[in-house]
């Protein structure tokens, strides 16, 4: 640690002069780039004794901290990036609760520790609502600051790392949504931009969870009507009684209880993308209906004679086979040609394993900044079973198995001691033929199977290679060293 004395004393806003010129004597803002690449841990408290106490209790954290008096840091910020702020609630000149909410709306990634002698719930929730990372009562333990301190660190590194990550990925490969590098991955993309331009319907078809709704959003993002909204529907979920006036809107008086006129979706979406999932379960009142907006791009309201003119881009969604639904008489054979102008087949996961890795980080970073607990990324074992395993559920499954491991990992990286019950490094329902013809049986097999994988995947890369593993570019020399993958 880093520590300016002469910013942790009360003789730091003792002076007529200006709090900036202050600081910039006193040391207490060092001159831009001073200390380059150091994290910047803020304390503020107006007790010029508690401060010079924290700022002896953060001596030993791997961290530039400067101690100063409340406006001194409200300059300070808006010069610099703390990375973490530690500030007292109670403050004569200004209130703990501003820091916040002040050091929050110039920095995304700055964590702030509010303390106080006057703990209360009301206040506690007030703090952590308005953004803060944790709280601490006074008296508090030196050992109890340095803790809440070092996992603020820990966290700001990891949305720093997020941010990072978004920002030099302006690779497609998480841009836009759809995750991946895969044939079967580049092959939507391919179709999405084919087809976003031109407002025809699209029919999107896959297993449940493979991301039908993204590549509707990625349709409707790339589209002319981008400007205007996106409204999905899920068809199984609305009770068949009511889908009919949620989709076209009701007079009132359209039947009991409807006291009021009420817009459908499609005029909602007035202008914009409607999305209808699970299309498979229409009625056939539903399709017939739908099939006359289609055909001469008019509605009626529940109710109403008078017929209203739909401009939307319909994108329809359906997980089960609509050509078999077709044969078998539960779907209209008219409405399904009219809906499939243009079909993406959605690919399940076990079909684009390559994707895996990608997925799960972005995962990863995802669930991690949003339960606050600093995660860095995977053991190789772990990314194995992650792989290995057959994912009926698809990404939606993926998803669901990485915030499970992040609940429950005690350690910055996720390993197979955290793997969902049901998935494990010998899950046999993995398709191992979808891996190649190499059947890695223990974790030292799989390990090094998909390290030469990935390698290969990358064209050799050792640093993409390491990224996607999760692991530093040393441990992987090593590793590939030890399997003989050179």
């Amino acid at each position: 640690m880093s520590t300016d004395p002469s910013a942790c004393t009360p003789e730091a806003e003792s002076t007529d002069t200006s709090p900036a010129d202050v600081a910039a004597a006193s040391g207490a803002i060092p001159a831009p780039g001073a200390l380059p690449g150091r994290a910047l841990v803020l304390v503020v408290e107006d007790d010029a004794a508690m401060r010079r106490m924290i700022g002896e209790v953060l001596e030993e954290i791997d961290a530039e901290v400067i101690c100063v008096g409340a406006q001194i840091a409200l300059d300070l910020l808006e010069q610099r990036e703390a990375a973490v702020v530690v500030t007292d609630l109670r403050m004569p000149q200004v209130d703990g609760l501003e820091i916040l909410q002040f050091a929050r709306q110039h920095h995304a990634s700055t964590q702030v520790i509010l303390l106080t002698g006057f703990a209360t719930v009301e206040t506690a929730v007030e703090a952590l609502k308005g953004g803060a990372c944790d709280y601490l009562r006074k008296p508090f333990e030196p050992d109890d600051l340095r803790r809440v301190v070092d996992r603020a660190l820990a966290f700001n590194r990891l949305m720093r790392e997020n941010i990072r990550l978004r920002e030099a990925s302006g690779t497609q490969a998480v841009a836009d949504g759809l995750v991946g590098k895969s044939p079967a991955t580049e092959q939507v993309r391919r179709l999405i931009r084919a087809c976003a331009g031109y407002d025809c319907c699209v029919l999107l078809t896959g297993e449940s969870g493979t991301g039908k709704e993204v590549a509707a959003r990625q349709i409707h993002g790339l589209s002319q009507r981008r400007e205007k909204r996106f409204v999905a529907l899920n068809c199984a979920a609305i009770a068949e009684t009511v889908i009919e006036s949620e989709l076209f809107g009701h007079q009132r008086g359209a039947f009991t209880g409807a006291d009021r006129a009420k817009p459908g979706l499609f005029e909602t979406a007035h202008g914009g993308t409607l999305f209808l999932d699970e299309i498979n379960n229409a009625s056939p009142g539903f399709q017939a209906k739908l099939l006359r907006v289609l055909q001469d791009g008019t509605f009626y309201r529940m109710g109403d004679t008078e017929p209203r003119h739909a401009d939307v881009r319909l994108i329809a969604a359906s997980n089960a086979p609509l050509p078999a639904l077709v044969q078998a008489g539960s779907f209209r054979a008219d409405l399904y040609y009219r809906l499939k102008i243009v079909e993406i087949v959605m690919p399940p996961l076990r079909e684009r394993r390559t994707d895996i890795p990608l997925l799960a980080s972005a995962f990863l970073a995802r669930h991690a900044e949003r339960l606050r607990k600093p995660v860095k990324g995977f053991t190789t074992a772990a990314l194995a079973a992650l792989v290995q395993h057959g994912w009926p559920g698809n990404a939606r499954e993926l998803e669901n198995a990485i915030q499970s491991m992040i609940v429950l990992t005690e350690t910055d990286m996720l390993d197979v001691d955290v793997l969902p019950i049901g998935l494990s490094v010998s899950d046999a329902s993995a398709p191992r033929r979808a891996l190649g013809r190499i059947e890695p049986q223990s974790l030292d097999e799989i390990e090094a199977y998909f390290i030469a994988k990935t390698l290969h995947e990358t064209q050799g890369s050792r640093a993409a290679t390491a990224e996607i593993l999760g692991i530093d570019k040393s441990t992987l020399w090593r590793k590939i060293k030890r399997y003989g993958l050179e």
